[in-house]
């Protein structure tokens, strides 16, 4: 009978973006600003949400979901990089490895949730306009989000349970800066047939059917516009739809580039300098998205910036004082 010599490692070493030492500094300061400017950006888009009483809508307040969730996001992988990259080490713990699957995937699949349930806002608000405030009322509203956050945390319990039945070689190298779940289990020295189900069981039914639910919403509000006779009511609901069919546009076109990039990539950091695309930039890019063409979120931005410029002497007058 044949036996395995496999030793389970109590650290993994992430490669990164890059290898060369004289990219290290550059690309801490790139990543340092980016995921300030995701983590400032979706912090004044919740607060606007928040604070702004005309906003209490469905819409934002999945908007402001959806601001939250890419902090968490960008928080999940970005501050252990730039910790390694600082201290000069590669490694991350075998326990943090596991936590890094599980928060990864709970909200890089809650964003694709939100991102459908957002769309059937849209679908809503354009098909049924009388009736929006009926269908999404409190109740459905918090139903909805309840029920993705406890999906997601059942989906990534069960990715998570599943790779820690995996056995890993010493020193496993993870040409990535962060444990990417699907490069990781490759990287496993023992059968990875199981994981290999749950992941594209996962995908099928996580990512096809938010898809699905997002083409459909599409497909009947291009329908109910092209029946909008005037020019101006046409606009009018286009303009509605234009924030978040941007933000949908790049999250699955910087997914599918990194799906397309690993699958023919010669260079192994290739698919990590992909996935920069949609778990940084993208995070970065949707307060920009959704605050640039919106009236209502300019409005409630501008609002607060005004109470803390008028707030700001009284604060510096009263330190001065004795």
């Amino acid at each position: 009978m044949e036996t395995n010599n496999y030793t389970q490692t109590s650290e993994f070493l992430l490669l990164g973006i890059s290898e060369v030492p004289e990219l290290q500094t550059i690309i801490f300061g790139l990543f340092l600003s980016m995921y300030l400017t995701a983590v400032l950006g979706n912090f004044l888009i919740i607060l606007a949400t928040v604070t702004d009483s005309h906003l209490h809508t469905p819409m934002y307040f999945f908007l402001s979901n959806l601001s939250f969730v890419d902090i968490c996001f960008t928080s999940t992988t970005i501050p252990k990089m730039l910790v390694n990259i600082q201290t000069h080490s590669r490694a991350i713990t075998y326990e943090g490895c596991i936590t890094q699957i599980y928060f990864f995937t709970f909200f890089v699949v809650l964003d694709n949730i939100l991102l459908a349930i957002m769309a059937y806002d849209r679908f809503v608000a354009i098909c049924h306009p009388l009736n929006y405030m009926v269908i999404m009322n409190h109740k459905l509203c918090a139903l909805l989000s309840l029920v993705s956050w406890i999906t997601c945390a059942l989906n990534s319990l069960l990715q998570s349970l599943v790779t820690l039945q995996l056995s890993f070689c010493t020193q496993v190298e993870i040409p990535h800066f962060f444990c990417e779940p699907d490069q990781l289990i490759h990287l496993a020295c023992s059968d990875t047939f199981l994981n290999d189900v749950v992941i594209y069981t996962i995908a099928l039914v996580l990512g096809v059917c938010p898809v699905s639910g997002i083409i459909y919403s599409y497909s009947k509000i291009v329908s109910s516009i092209c029946v909008i006779s005037s020019a101006q009511g046409k606009y009018k609901a286009f303009s509605t739809c234009v924030s978040h069919l941007s933000v949908v546009s790049l999250f699955y076109c910087t997914s599918l580039g990194v799906y397309l990039s690993s699958a023919m990539a010669q260079n192994p950091h290739s698919t990590a300098r992909a996935s920069v695309m949609y778990s940084v930039v993208t995070p970065m890019l949707n307060p920009f998205i959704y605050s640039l063409r919106n009236k209502e979120i300019k409005r409630a931005l501008k609002r607060i910036f005004d109470i803390v410029i008028i707030k700001l002497p009284h604060v510096s007058r009263w330190k001065k004082c004795p």
